[in-house]
């Protein structure tokens, strides 16, 4: 299986894998240095923190490079201006509640749904995904279950390095 990134999420991985192999990784080897000298190993708190800190650096190393590796590069296709996009901006009034709500359809790696950055892979996103303003969709939740949605309005967006990738 892959994931579908685009050029700057490859490229921030790979800025995140370079600065906590060049950077991080010195740091916690020494920590863990530190602390094993503190005494005896099967009592000692730190080195047992230590170790685990920088087993996950190196767990988050091996996880972004496999990322890289089987990623499939897409790139966002601006050719239809009126209908909503990868990295688009889209109002949606979900029928549930009829409380408008303002989402950023992003890349997974992206994704934050408590700031309103949507996956692709949503199923809301899947529903927006190539509609325009105006139309009702109906977003699949699988086993017969869903809801309808109006979207309001769709401002054309891009991608860009500010949106962080999202940890573990």
């Amino acid at each position: 299986m892959y994931d579908e990134l685009t050029e700057i999420d490859i490229q921030k991985m790979q800025e995140e894998i370079d600065y906590r192999a060049s950077v991080l990784r010195p740091k916690l080897i020494e920590e863990v240095q530190t602390a094993r000298g503190f005494g005896d190993l099967s009592e000692n708190f730190e080195y047992k923190c230590a170790k685990r800190d920088k087993n996950r650096n190196e767990s988050r190393i091996r996880y972004l490079q496999q990322m890289i590796r089987t990623a499939k590069i897409i790139r966002p296709d601006p050719a239809d201006a009126d209908r909503a996009g990868l990295f688009d901006t889209v109002v949606i009034v979900p029928a549930p509640t009829g409380a408008p709500q303002t989402i950023r359809i992003v890349t997974t790696l992206r994704q934050d749904a408590l700031q309103g950055l949507v996956s692709k892979e949503s199923p809301v996103a899947r529903a927006v995904l190539g509609r325009r303003a105006g139309e009702t969709v109906r977003v699949d939740l699988g086993e017969g279950r869903g809801y309808e949605l109006t979207i309001k309005s769709i401002e054309k967006g891009a991608d860009d390095a500010s949106l962080d990738i999202s940890g573990y």
